[in-house]
């Protein structure tokens, strides 16, 4: 693997990797940003543009955790999760005392980071299912990526970083099946949600107790 050369955050990036010290911590400083809904267009930024625009979607968050956290001594690696609807979720991946957690930022309240309790990545990916379904949305698979193997600069570019997208599109993933009656239980109970509020998220997922 290649060796990178040491990063030259700025004192505000310097701030920031002080205080998010622990994945906890990183989480929480992630959850306090705005969602950026990219309004003006797509976008993939960085850990230091996140900072700078105090805004990040899930695969911006997941950098920029990775980013932090490599800081903190974990490896930076992300877990895409795959749904039948072509609308992935990116989470930056963690392990502590032998355990995998994540993490991780979205719209939606199931989908943020989980604490270090899981045995496998399987298990890992598995704790989404439920909280992935809506409309269209379902599980079918995850795959890993270590930035280390990029050569793209994903942690201080001010370009938007559509290599790691690449990457995580072309690398390996392993099939997950959702059982199709949990599947249309939860599909047939966020429909009725939704229809019920509109303008809300569901929160209402087992295992809460594994969330970050």
């Amino acid at each position: 693997m290649r060796a990178s050369p040491p990063p030259e955050f700025t004192a505000g990036e310097r701030a920031v990797i002080a205080r998010c010290r622990t994945p906890y911590l990183a989480q929480r400083w992630l959850k306090s940003l705005p969602y950026n809904f990219e309004r003006r267009g797509e976008t993939l930024r960085t850990f230091r543009r996140v900072v700078r625009l105090n805004t990040a979607h899930c695969l911006e968050a997941a950098l920029a955790a990775a980013t932090i956290m490599e800081q903190h001594g974990y490896p930076p690696l992300l877990m895409d999760l795959e749904s039948v609807d072509d609308l992935d979720h990116v989470v930056f991946v963690f392990r502590q005392d032998g355990r995998w957690g994540t993490v991780a930022k979205s719209r939606d309240p199931g989908l943020f980071g989980r604490k270090p309790v899981f045995r496998s990545l399987r298990d890992l990916a598995q704790s989404y299912f439920a909280g992935y379904v809506d409309h269209t949305g379902r599980i079918n698979g995850f795959g890993l990526l270590d930035l280390r193997t990029l050569r793209a600069d994903w942690r201080l570019s001010e370009r938007n970083l559509w290599a790691v997208q690449d990457a995580l599109i072309r690398m390996p993933h392993r099939r997950l099946h959702m059982p199709d009656a949990e599947y249309a239980y939860w599909h047939a109970r966020y429909e009725r949600y939704k229809r019920r509020y509109s303008d809300r998220r569901p929160a209402y997922y087992p295992d809460k107790d594994t969330w970050l």
